[in-house]
């Protein structure tokens, strides 16, 4: 399997994207194909490999034939937002053919007409503005792909015209090809603001080399050279700060405002911003590898994975036309056939109805609003992999959190320690630690830790490990015990308990209990108004599961005010108890870990969130959506967009069917105009395209 990319410079027409889409995948060896309007670029995937030039070229070929001014690019990296002649984007030839066929549409209505039929000037007037449409739609007749707005367009003005009415048919395709002029803009407008959304890549690199400074295109520097970042510049790869120190915002990345500091040593990432020293920088990663690359390939791939409702509107739309068109006929035929009325009069009916029937308002707005919301997300720090998960997140009831490094730091530290029958706690720590000096276990290093002296391990005699219990061992010749409540009652050994939401540790010497050690995976900061901004954006139900003992673990998510918890689990364990909240739930379910350890959990869920993904490849690999930060409460801001996006959506299908439905039915019954109905058309479009804009703010 194969995959390659094309992009289609100067489509603006999402009739024709559809239609591409589908005869791509009608090809022979071509095993998926999506074409994202938005971007324009056709993501192809191939059987065999052997067969992509004649694929290709094939390609190609439909493009001519349904689009004759769209230029096929073979192997795009990039979204192209620069294109060149497409509709609403007109060239002069254009604009002095509009201004033409307006003067010439205008002559009868302006003056007595002596020796020149008014049926020369409106069909002169016509040719002018139509013919390119009319070549349209009868090419795509023979391409037996008739049913668009170019044909729409043709038979209704044509029609217009058999039946007498001129001026009509003129100002049909005259208004008709102003609106999409307008439309077209609107369009553009969109998607420069969904582009300047995700504007993070850098235009250059100032390469050190030979003691000089030149200036690069990123993609030529190589990992292990040193580039220069000044104030105000771009980080433009990831590397390691070996000389100077500054602040960089890393809003670009993570959506946070607050400047960073870095010194020598320190980790940048592509998209950084220098603020104010000048740093050098040795590069680790090549720019296809650096986080920048990554953010944006995955921002520009996501309108592959189309949401349910594109889906839905791509469908109903290919169906939608035909069956307007053969309403038209029947509202033209049958009123006059069978039931005597005056055929002109219900042929005119009918050509309003072709008018109106035109679906583009929907086909443009729907993926313009979707991926106008991912890239809202990605503005701050959270990377939605396809529309069909942003959409998703609407229907999220559930939502199952992993313990350390997600709800916790993961960080294991000491908090406390207390000392009894007169040992002092310096004594019981320094005990303990010479315990766990051969430990790996994080809790005894984190005893080690806290003791920040030298551990003489000559000290130590009979060491021995008890599992699931704790340490035993000669130190100075008294024997020691460090370990949980089993190792004591197994020895026997009187304790003075003590509640904890991390990990007691007891010390014991000789038989006797001389001190307590706490030792705690801390709360991420603000986690607790975190949970609760979750719940208040309509989550029913959240879940904790977790490695560590189901006591400490209740103990944690009673703080943070979590419904219910899971403890003493093994990975796999995780993946079964997820299954049956799966299943016993209506809505779906996320998953929200800290990527690596949690990949089977992320892949399962029906939405699988990794938190603290900065820089992790195998976080981004494994999951659904990219929170970049530690922060919990981006998960509910996801949310937020996910549902504004929605309303957009949903606003735009509401409104384009309902104004349409409205004029159809006042056509059929001879109420509205072919003026109006073009009219209607054209507003509902751009005013709905300008309305998916708004899925960039939260």
């Amino acid at each position: 399997m194969k995959e390659f990319i094309l992009g289609l410079e100067g489509l603006n027409c999402a009739g024709c994207a559809s239609k591409i889409e589908k005869l791509t995948n009608e090809i022979d060896g071509v095993d998926n194909a999506t074409l994202d309007f938005v971007t324009k670029k056709l993501r192809v995937e191939v059987v065999e490999e052997d067969r992509t030039t004649g694929i290709i070229e094939e390609i190609k070929n439909i493009v001519k034939r349904l689009e004759p001014g769209v230029n096929v690019v073979e192997e795009i990296t990039s979204v192209q937002y620069n294109h060149h002649h497409e509709h609403g984007d007109l060239d002069k030839r254009d604009i002095m053919k509009i201004l033409i066929s307006g003067i010439l549409f205008a002559i009868p209505w302006l003056s007595k007409l002596d020796g020149i039929p008014r049926f020369t000037i409106y069909l002169a007037a016509y040719v002018i503005i139509g013919s390119e449409i009319i070549i349209k739609a009868i090419k795509n007749l023979f391409a037996k792909q008739p049913f668009d707005e170019n044909f729409l367009m043709t038979v209704a003005t044509l029609g217009a015209f058999a039946i007498g009415e001129y001026p009509e048919g003129v100002a049909v395709m005259l208004f008709y090809q102003i609106g999409e002029f307008f439309q077209g803009l609107a369009v553009n407008h969109s998607r420069k603001s969904i582009s300047s959304l995700i504007d993070i890549r850098p235009d250059y690199a100032n390469l050190e080399k030979d003691g000089e400074i030149i200036i690069v295109s990123p993609k030529e520097v190589h990992v292990g050279d040193r580039i220069i970042v000044k104030p105000g510049e771009k980080v433009p790869l990831d590397g390691i700060v070996i000389e100077g120190k500054s602040t960089v915002d890393t809003s670009n990345i993570t959506g946070e405002p607050v400047p960073k500091e870095i010194n020598i040593g320190d980790r940048v990432l592509s998209g950084f911003i220098n603020n104010e020293g000048l740093i050098k920088v040795e590069v680790e990663k090549q720019f296809k590898d650096s986080t920048v690359s990554k953010i944006l390939d995955l921002v520009e791939n996501a309108a592959s994975r189309k949401a349910p409702t594109e889906n839905f509107i791509t469908k109903f739309a290919r169906y939608y036309t035909p069956v307007v068109v053969f309403i038209a006929l029947a509202i033209g035929i049958i009123p006059s056939v069978l039931l005597g009325y005056n055929i002109s009069d219900w042929a005119y009916r009918a050509f309003v109805f072709l008018v109106i029937s035109c679906p583009c308002a929907l086909v443009i707005s729907i993926p313009l609003g979707f991926f106008g919301g991912i890239g809202a997300a990605s503005k701050v720090g959270i990377l939605v992999k396809g529309g069909n998960y942003l959409e998703g997140l609407n229907e999220v009831d559930t939502i199952v959190f992993d313990k350390t490094g997600t709800i916790t730091k993961g960080i294991f530290k000491v908090t406390t320690i207390d000392s009894y029958n007169g040992v002092t706690e310096e004594e019981v720590l320094e005990l303990a630690a010479l315990g766990e000096s051969f430990s790996n276990h994080p809790i005894g290093k984190s005893i080690v830790e806290a003791y920040e002296k030298e551990i003489d391990k000559t000290r130590i005699d009979n060491y021995r490990e008890i599992p699931g219990k704790g340490i035993e061992a000669e130190i100075d010749g008294n024997m020691v015990f460090v370990g949980n409540k089993k190792l004591f009652e197994d020895q026997n050994i009187k304790i003075t308990e003590k509640a904890s939401i991390g990990t007691t540790v007891y010390v014991g010497k000789n038989g006797v209990h001389i001190g307590t050690i706490e030792v705690s995976d801390e709360l991420k900061e603000g986690v607790i108004e975190d949970i609760r901004s979750i719940k208040s954006e309509g989550v029913k139900r959240t879940i904790m599961l977790s490695g560590d003992k189901e006591e400490t673990a209740k103990k944690v998510s009673k703080i943070v005010d979590i419904d219910e918890v899971y403890g003493n689990l093994l990975p796999q364990d995780k993946v079964k108890i997820l299954e049956e909240i799966i299943k016993e739930t209506r809505g779906k379910v996320a998953f929200v870990g800290d990527g690596v350890n949690d990949a089977p959990v992320l892949a399962r869920a029906d939405i699988g969130i990794a938190m603290g993904a900065l820089g992790s490849d195998a976080a981004i690999e494994a999951s659904d959506i990219v929170i970049m930060t530690d922060e919990i409460g981006k998960i509910a801001k996801g949310i937020r967009i996910a549902k504004n996006t929605k309303k957009i959506v949903v606003q735009n299908i509401v409104f384009a069917l309902g104004v349409k439905l409205i004029v159809l039915v006042l056509g059929a019954f001879g109420i509205a105009t072919m003026w109006e109905a073009v009219f209607a058309d054209v507003g509902v479009s751009i005013i709905a395209i300008l309305n998916s804009v708004r899925a960039l703010k939260i």
